[in-house]
């Protein structure tokens, strides 16, 4: 799984001129899958999203956690993330999941992330053509790949 995120003051989805999901602080996640994906990948993504110390403290120091800010998580799937650019300029999306394989992963993303959270999160529709908007703060955008743990 590759997940891009960003941390945000303001974020939302739109699909067909209706707002389906938004927040205010906390994060905007987007998800690419991948076959290769399993529920390892899934609660540890999850733990590392939860967990990541991106938020202020009162000194200014990038050092709490969107649950320690009782921030909120807009989740959006975006197979786009697997693009692969490495030949032409046409990009490659062979290592994104087919809907088949990623619906369901994402939905446990979703459950797990919502779990660990404590909170529902907000989603856009897998597959669907959505208009995310956001005011990125900081801006603060992490990229993280489960298959390579850096």
């Amino acid at each position: 799984m590759r997940a891009v995120i960003q941390r945000v003051s303001r974020a939302s989805v739109a699909i067909e001129g209706k707002i389906h999901g938004q927040i205010d602080n906390g994060l905007l996640v987007l998800l690419g899958v991948e076959d290769a994906d399993t529920i390892e990948d899934i609660e540890w993504l999850s733990n590392k999203i939860i967990n990541l110390r991106i938020f202020s403290d009162d000194n200014g120091v990038m050092n709490t956690c969107v649950k320690d800010v009782k921030g909120n998580i807009l989740l959006i799937s975006q197979f786009t993330l697997h693009a692969s650019t490495k030949k032409g300029n046409r990009p490659s999306y062979i290592r994104a999941s087919k809907p088949e394989v990623a619906i369901p992963i994402y939905e446990r993303m979703i459950r797990q992330l919502s779990n660990d959270l404590g909170t529902p999160i907000q989603t856009g529709v897998f597959g669907a053509d959505m208009k995310v908007e956001l005011l990125n703060d900081g801006p603060v955008t992490i990229v993280i790949d489960t298959k390579n743990k850096e």
